[in-house]
C-alpha cells in the first residue's frame, strides 16, 4: 500500500458553526502545514483561512464540480489536502458523501471532527440541550420535509430541528397536531455564535408569527429547556453585541484594541487614516544610529511603535540588532511601544504608569545628575509632525535633546466605497477617535461620521478637535489609553442596552435608530 509520503493524505476538517474562535486546535495544525484547501469561502469565515500557511493553495468549490474528486486526484499528486466543511463532517455532513468518495480511493484519509451547530448554537444561546428534567435530546433534519412528526410526540425530549427556517409554521403546526400542547417553548436562533445572532423565545403557537423575517441558517429548539435563556443568555448580552465599530487605525496598530472590542461583542473594522512613510532624507536617522552604536546617547526614547518599527528597520539594513542597545537607557511612552520594544529583545528602562503620552513620561523622566549620568544627551526618533512638549520639559530638567524624524505621517488613500458609505450613511454603531489627527484624517479621507454614529474619544484635546468638525462626543476615555477607550465604550454600550431594557423598548443598535434600518425583535 503506498505511504501517505508517496501520495499524500486527504484530510476532512470541520470548521464549526460560525465563529472563527471554535476552530480545533486539531484543525489549525492540519491547516497549517496543507499544500491544498478547497472550501467554500462563502461559508467559512475568512479569519479560519488565515491558518493556512503562506504558499499554499486555496481552491474554492465553486470552481470545482467535485471537491472530493479533486482532493484524491491532487493527493495521489503526493499533495496534503484538506478540504474545509462548516460545522462538524459527521453531523449533517459531507462525510457520509465526500468522505465515502475519499476513502473509497484507498488513499490514506482522516477527519477531524468540528463543533457541531446543534450543540453549540444553543450554547451561545443560552440553552442547555438537558437539565434534571428533560434527559432525551432528538435531532430532526427538516430540510428534505416529510418528517414523521408523530415520533416526536413525547413531551419531555429537547428537539434540535435543523432546516426548517422557511417551515417554521408547518413544523409548529405539525408538533401540536401529534399531541404537544401549544404552550411548550420554543426558541429559534438565527446566524448562529456569529456576532449577527440573534434569538426569539415564544412557543409552538406564536413561534413562525415571531420568528417572521429572520435570516438563514436557523436552528429550532422545542422543550421546557427553553425556559433556561432568561438566565443564561450571555452572547447576546454583551455591552456591544453586534456593534460595528470603526477603528481608525492598521490592522496592525490596531489588534489589541480590535481583540478587546471583539471580547464586548463588537465587529471591529480597520480603517488607517495615515500613512506612514520613510523621512524625505535618510541622512539624520543614519547619524542617529551610528550615535546609537557609539555611546553618543544617555537615553532614547520612544515615543510610538512606528518610532520602534523605524529603527528596527534601520538596524535591519545595517546588519544590527537589540544587542546595540546595550548601555543605553530605554524609555516608551506607553504600554503598547513598550510591547514592540520587547518583541524587539529590547526590555524598556522607563514606562509610565499613569498617563501613556508624552505629557505622562515628562511627569516621570528624572532630573539629568551630573554624577550619575556619564551623558546627558537623549535621541527622540519621532514623527515629522511631533509637538515639542517633551522636548521643552526634559530640556527644563537638565538634558540635550535630539530630535530625529524617524518616520512621515501622510494621510492614507481614501477607504473602499462601501466603508465610505457605510461611515457617512450611518452603518457604523460607533467610531472610536484615538487622537485628534485620526479625527481629521477620517474626515478627510471619508466624510463625516452619520449624527446616529457614537463617538468615543480618547481624551479632552480629541474631543475638542471633534466637536470643532460638528460631531458630538458620546464618550470619553477616563486615561488616555486604547483600552481606556474600548472599556468606557462598553460600559456606554451596557448603560444604553439597560436603559432600552428598563423603558420596555426593542434592543437596537445605534446605527438601527437611523430612518430605514432594520428593526430587528
Amino acid at each position: 500500500m503506498p505511504t501517505e509520503a508517496e501520495t499524500g493524505v486527504v484530510s476532512l476538517v470541520g470548521t464549526g458553526p460560525g465563529d472563527p474562535g471554535l476552530l480545533t486546535l486539531r484543525a489549525a495544525a492540519v491547516l497549517d502545514r496543507a499544500d491544498l484547501v478547497i472550501v467554500d469561502r462563502a461559508a467559512v469565515a475568512a479569519e479560519i483561512l488565515a491558518h493556512v500557511r503562506d504558499g499554499a493553495e486555496i481552491v474554492d468549490v465553486a470552481e470545482t464540480g467535485d471537491p472530493a474528486a479533486l482532493a484524491v486526484r491532487e493527493a495521489r499528486a503526493g499533495r496534503r489536502v484538506v478540504r474545509l466543511v462548516p460545522g462538524d463532517p459527521g453531523t449533517l455532513g459531507a462525510l457520509p458523501t465526500e468522505g465515502a468518495e475519499i476513502a473509497g480511493s484507498g488513499l490514506p484519509f482522516e477527519v477531524v471532527p468540528g463543533l457541531s451547530s446543534i450543540t453549540a448554537v444553543p450554547g451561545y444561546a443560552g440553552i442547555p440541550l438537558t437539565d434534571d428534567r428533560h434527559r432525551e435530546v432528538r435531532v430532526i433534519d427538516a430540510a428534505a420535509g416529510g418528517v414523521e412528526w408523530e415520533r416526536f410526540a413525547g413531551p419531555d425530549a429537547t428537539l434540535v430541528i435543523t432546516g426548517a427556517e422557511h417551515a417554521v409554521a408547518e413544523v409548529a403546526k405539525s408538533l401540536i397536531a401529534v399531541g404537544r400542547p401549544d404552550s411548550t417553548p420554543a426558541a429559534m436562533t438565527s446566524l448562529g455564535t456569529t456576532t449577527e445572532q440573534e434569538t426569539v423565545v415564544s412557543d409552538l403557537k406564536r413561534l413562525a408569527a415571531d420568528t417572521k423575517g429572520m435570516e438563514a441558517p436557523a436552528l429550532i429548539i422545542v422543550g421546557g429547556v427553553v425556559d433556561w435563556r432568561d438566565r443564561l443568555a450571555w452572547f447576546e448580552t454583551k455591552p456591544l453585541f453586534g456593534w460595528r465599530v470603526l477603528v481608525p487605525r492598521t490592522k496592525e496598530q490596531a489588534a489589541d484594541l480590535s481583540e478587546q472590542l471583539r471580547a464586548y461583542g463588537a465587529v471591529p473594522d480597520e480603517v488607517p487614516t495615515i500613512s506612514v512613510e520613510p523621512p524625505r532624507t535618510p541622512q539624520q536617522m543614519e547619524r542617529a544610529v551610528k550615535g546609537l552604536v557609539t555611546g553618543r546617547y544617555e537615553w532614547v526614547v520612544f515615543t510610538s511603535t512606528n518610532a520602534v518599527r523605524a529603527i528596527r528597520e534601520k538596524f535591519t539594513d545595517y546588519g544590527l540588532d537589540a544587542r546595540a542597545f546595550a548601555g543605553l537607557k530605554v524609555a516608551a511612552v506607553g504600554e503598547q511601544t513598550a510591547r514592540a520594544l520587547v518583541e524587539f529583545g529590547v526590555q524598556p528602562d522607563l514606562v509610565p504608569a499613569g498617563q501613556q503620552s508624552s505629557e505622562g513620561l515628562a511627569e516621570v523622566w528624572p532630573p539629568y545628575d551630573e554624577d550619575l549620568d556619564p551623558i546627558n544627551r537623549v535621541l527622540l526618533p519621532r514623527a515629522d509632525i511631533a509637538t515639542d512638549t517633551l522636548i521643552a520639559r526634559l530640556t527644563d530638567l537638565g538634558w540635550e535633546c535630539e530630535d530625529v524624524t524617524a518616520y512621515r505621517t501622510v494621510r492614507a488613500a481614501p477607504p473602499p466605497a462601501p466603508i465610505r458609505e457605510a461611515i457617512k450613511g450611518g452603518g457604523f454603531d460607533a467610531v472610536l477617535f484615538t487622537s485628534s489627527s485620526t479625527v481629521k484624517n477620517l474626515i478627510g479621507i471619508a466624510g463625516k461620521p452619520h449624527n446616529v454614529t457614537v463617538i468615543a474619544v480618547i481624551g479632552p484635546q480629541t474631543a475638542k478637535t471633534a466637536e470643532e468638525y460638528g460631531l458630538r462626543v458620546d464618550v470619553m476615555a477616563e486615561k488616555p489609553s486604547v483600552s481606556a477607550l474600548a472599556e468606557a465604550l462598553a460600559e456606554y454600550g451596557a448603560k444604553r442596552r439597560a436603559a432600552q431594557i428598563e423603558a420596555g423598548d426593542p434592543l437596537r443598535k445605534p446605527s438601527q435608530m437611523r430612518r430605514g434600518a432594520r428593526r430587528r425583535k
